[in-house]
């Protein structure tokens, strides 16, 4: 009995930190770090004209500038072949700030109803 209590305590904790492993709170060696991502190349970017032609859900990568708001949420946003509108929830700003002199790096999907395209943004990037 004393054998099978030692036991399930021992893989209760082997999946505990499995499991905190897993969320990115203990690395393998027990110390603690924060989550962390991929860096290397990115998509290839995107003209807004050819944002315009891809199919709903698209994934889209833009550059170029925010140069007015149209609505809670809604932006215009232009690169050199066009203009889109852009819905950028407030969370993606992450505290960044935008005059329409500075180049946004924007990453999101292609979202087309009827007779209008917008881009759902997802990542947003104020360069420098």
């Amino acid at each position: 009995m004393k054998k099978a209590i030692l036991i399930a305590m021992l893989i209760g904790f082997s999946f505990g930190a499995v499991a905190q492993q897993q969320q990115g709170f203990v690395s393998p060696d027990g110390q603690g770090y924060q989550q962390g991502g991929f860096k290397g190349p990115t998509p290839g970017l995107t003209t807004v004209a050819q944002a315009k032609t891809l199919r709903d859900d698209a994934w889209v990568v833009l550059e170029g500038n925010i140069i007015r708001q149209v609505g809670h949420e809604l932006y215009e946003f232009r690169d050199n072949s066009g203009m889109v509108y852009v819905d950028i929830d407030d969370k993606r700003w992450l505290g960044q700030s935008a005059t329409p002199t500075n180049k946004v790096r924007i990453e999101g999907e292609v979202d087309k109803d009827w007779n209008s395209v917008e881009i759902d943004v997802k990542v947003l990037h104020v360069l420098k």
